[in-house]
């Protein structure tokens, strides 16, 4: 699984980091993806991110 975010679409709110800091950090005011390839151990926490973002600016993908 693959995680990607829409910079477009992000306001910055950092609920993504909170949920699972080990693939999300904020950047400038807005939410970066660390490693894009999501390890198995953190899918669980990045669909839960993923779920709570309220602009949907989370993609997954394979």
């Amino acid at each position: 699984m693959k995680v990607r975010i829409n910079d477009a679409e992000c306001i910055g709110c950092g609920l993504c980091p909170q949920i699972s800091a080990e693939v999300f950090r904020m950047t400038g005011g807005i939410a970066e993806v660390i490693n894009e390839e999501v390890a198995e151990a953190d899918e669980e926490n990045v669909r839960e991110a993923v779920e709570c973002c309220p602009t949907e600016a989370i993609e997954l993908f394979d």
